[in-house]
């Protein structure tokens, strides 16, 4: 037991100081918001829209537009453009309000408003969520569940995951929301007592991924529920996902989370 105390003491103090301190430091292959160059971008050519698993990335006219929704975040457009027309940034803040603030082009270089305003009153300082996993590879699920951990402890912010929906003010969904998981998903939204808030992780539960189109799932939870926050990725870091729900409830401002 000693042993176990002086290790913890050297150990000392581990969680980070985001957001009121440095964001943590995000690896070298990280992929954050989108950046598209309408200038360098050929016209006619189609070489990113060609390359893309998801169809996210569509050639417009003057350059590209990448919908982050559906972006599986594997930097195939990336690869294919000589022209280094569009890359990858490092920006984590990719979560949105809305579907279509998801969707990136020159013209719209920032990041999108997040902050809900029912959210910010009722649950800025007490946000419990249920967390579903409606049939998520667990790769979403396993960055959610990180932010419990010491380095993040998103409860310091009085943000939890429940056991029970009764117990939650909203839903946190991964997963593209397969057949044999709709009829549960539906049956845990009702049993959150109004009012509640829906939040959809990953790419899966934004749009379908890339398993959109199947007949086994329902293209996303916006295709079955109300959806109040995107965060999309595949899947999102957790600093995007916490970052998505310190906007949402109006713990950063959206002033200076750009």
């Amino acid at each position: 037991m000693l042993d176990v105390l002086l290790t913890r003491l050297k150990q000392k103090h581990r969680t980070m100081a985001y957001p009121a301190g440095p964001s943590p430091e995000l690896p070298p292959r990280f992929a954050g918001r989108p950046v598209i160059a309408a200038e360098l971008c050929s016209e006619g050519c189609r070489e990113c829209a060609a390359v893309c698993p998801t169809a996210a990335v569509q050639a417009v006219a003057g350059g590209v537009r990448l919908d982050m929704g559906r972006c599986l975040f594997c930097r195939a457009c990336e690869r294919s453009c000589s022209r280094q027309a569009i890359a990858f940034g490092k920006d984590h803040r990719l979560s949105a309000g809305r579907r279509e603030d998801l969707i990136v082009g020159a013209e719209r270089p920032a990041a999108a408003p997040a902050r809900h305003a029912l959210a910010e009153r009722l649950f800025k300082r007490s946000f419990k969520l249920r967390q579903v996993s409606a049939g998520g590879c667990n790769a979403c699920e396993a960055d959610s569940n990180v932010l419990g951990t010491l380095a993040w402890d998103m409860g310091r912010f009085g943000i939890q995951f429940v056991a029970s929906p009764r117990h939650a003010d909203g839903l946190l969904i991964t997963g593209p929301v397969t057949r044999n998981m709709l009829l549960a998903l539906k049956k845990t939204y009702e049993a959150v007592p109004s009012p509640k808030v829906v939040i959809a992780v990953g790419a899966c539960a934004v749009s379908g991924g890339c398993y959109a189109g199947h007949p086994e799932q329902c293209d996303g939870a916006a295709a079955v529920l109300p959806v109040d926050l995107f965060i999309p990725g595949c899947p999102p870091h957790p600093l995007t996902i916490l970052d998505g729900l310190l906007r949402f409830i109006g713990r950063i401002p959206e002033a200076a989370a750009g």
